[in-house]
């Protein structure tokens, strides 16, 4: 059961940052960056603990959700970061001419 609770846990912080979204538009580039980072690192650590929890846990449907919202929400998320920086970058290059 503990490790059932670790892994809702995962879906609990996956959800948190689906629901904790910043308003990118209103950010420079620069903290953009930022932010694309963290998330990027936030997905990898995600897929890793999964990875783990693919090889010890009992309740593999649990975990394959995990998986699944873990890819669907950082994955739309890091695409929306993606498309708002290469936005901003266009606007603060070209504004720098």
């Amino acid at each position: 059961m503990n490790g059932s609770k670790e892994v809702q846990k995962l879906i609990d912080e996956i959800n948190f940052r689906k629901t904790n979204s910043k308003n990118y538009e209103n950010m420079k580039a620069e903290e953009i960056s930022k932010e694309l980072r963290d998330i990027m690192k936030f997905e990898q650590e995600s897929f890793k603990k999964i990875e783990e929890f693919e090889k010890t846990q009992k309740n593999q449907d649990l975990v394959q959700y995990a998986k699944m919202i873990s890819r669907n929400t950082t994955g739309r998320e890091i695409a929306h970061i993606q498309e708002t920086y290469l936005k901003k970058i266009d606007e603060e290059f070209l504004n720098s001419k």
